[in-house]
């Protein structure tokens, strides 16, 4: 994430919140003071400035709340099969899941997609993933995740992942990672 530098006070005003205390939010003097309050207003309705985030950048915490929710279902050569329930702590504002959890989901089940055909003494390093977001998982739906190896050579794996609603069926996201092998030492 990029940081600048809070614009000079000539160019910018600070941002009192109701209670008239001084905030950090930094706003243009050019813009709208009304289009200033309604993003503010939005990123307090999404939890955005909810004082419990803090409490879920502990070293580790999201991956294990990933690990834990998958459930492998099939694991062969190429191929890796794995659902999972649609549970509140995942989901967005809008009720379906959120769009970095699908992003987790689909680097853990592609890592190992990719690991069920690249030998153990190869590092890999995930260099590309990319998400269609095509419908939402609601909550309480369970969904299966289906990957499978497009093509594994010396040097990358590429994996094809789709996740659908285990009931309807219905595909509500694909996705695509592209894994690069480290080369092994010779020592």
């Amino acid at each position: 994430m990029c940081k600048t530098p809070p614009p000079s006070s000539s160019s910018a005003t600070t941002v009192l919140n109701s209670s008239s205390e001084q905030t950090s939010t930094v706003i243009s003097k050019e813009l709208n003071p009304k289009y200033a309050a309604t993003v503010k207003g939005f990123m307090v309705g999404v939890g955005v400035t909810d004082s419990a985030i803090a409490d879920y950048k502990s070293k580790g915490f999201f991956d294990d709340m990933i690990r834990d929710l998958l459930t492998a279902d099939l694991v062969q050569g190429g191929r890796v099969s794995c659902s999972f329930s649609v549970l509140p702590f995942i989901t967005n504002y809008f009720k379906g899941v959120h769009g970095g959890a699908v992003g987790a989901i689909a680097e853990r089940v592609s890592t190992a997609c990719a690991r069920t055909v690249v030998a153990e003494d190869k590092q890999l390093f995930l260099g590309e993933l990319s998400i269609s977001y095509l419908s939402a998982a609601a909550t309480n739906e369970e969904v299966v995740v289906d990957a499978s190896v497009v093509r594994s050579g010396r040097n990358l794996t590429v994996v094809a992942m789709e996740f659908r609603i285990k009931n309807t069926k219905k595909l509500v996201y694909t996705a695509r990672a592209t894994f690069y092998h480290l080369p092994s030492a010779n020592l």
